[in-house]
């Protein structure tokens, strides 16, 4: 799994998912985004690290007793205690949340280990206290029966389905009250510096409207008048 600089990781805390989104459609990527998957608490700060996969299949009842879970190589405990310090546990759990991918025993476990947040396109069961939780948690809806009665875990680590969108461990992803982008890891350290940049020029924008501005000419940059006011507004403020 490639380890992406803390400073590359700095610069994503300061960008939201909608930037993001923006930035790699530029690129040609218009598919990058998680669907159907939300923070189980809103407000929380921005969520950011490279992705550790854990996948399920459809459940076959011989194979997935409540008696697995006695077995210290059972995949899904096995996840829990290896997703690395600073990664984030992405959960394939096939867009089916009628049975919980974890609950809140194994969502703290990840905290404590330092793991950044836990997403998964499925649901969690005790939603409340996951999301009571000083920890980023992504889900589809809650759920209370345990996983065996539906996913059986098949694979740690390997590409995966999150959302209809193909994660690849070592993918960089960002989360926010919108939900989560997934950023291919070759590219994710000038991704952070354009939009970083991007988030400058959107502040601006955003000034400038709040105060009468039209957006003709504005936004989209068009007008070379605005490119002139931006870098007069970026040196004003020590940018």
């Amino acid at each position: 799994m490639q380890n992406n600089s803390e400073t590359t990781k700095a610069k994503l805390r300061k960008v939201s998912t909608a930037t993001i989104a923006t930035c790699l459609f530029k690129r040609g990527l218009k598919n990058q985004f998680i669907q159907d998957v939300k923070p189980l608490k809103l407000g929380k700060p921005i969520m950011v690290g490279e992705a550790y996969t854990l996948r399920y299949i459809p459940a076959r009842e011989d194979l997935n007793p409540i008696e697995v879970f006695k077995n210290p190589k059972h995949l899904q405990r096995v996840a829990v205690e290896e997703c690395p310090e600073g990664a984030i546990l992405v959960i394939d759990s096939r867009k089916d949340a009628r049975a919980a991918s974890a609950g809140s025993i194994l969502v703290t476990r990840l905290k404590v280990r330092g793991v950044s947040g836990i997403i998964t396109d499925g649901g969690f069961r005790d939603s409340a206290e996951i999301a009571a939780l000083d920890f980023p948690s992504y889900h589809q809806r809650p759920s209370a029966p345990t996983n065996l009665t539906l996913h059986q875990a098949i694979a740690i680590n390997d590409p995966i389905a999150c959302g209809d969108v193909a994660v690849f461990p070592g993918d960089m992803l960002v989360g926010d009250d919108d939900g989560v982008m997934v950023i291919p890891s070759n590219i994710a350290d000038e991704v952070a510096d354009e939009c970083l940049q991007m988030t400058l020029f959107e502040e601006f924008v955003i000034n400038k409207v709040a105060n009468g501005t039209p957006i003709l000419g504005l936004y989209p940059l068009t007008d070379e008048k605005y490119h002139t006011e931006f870098s007069l507004w970026k040196k004003e403020n020590s940018i």
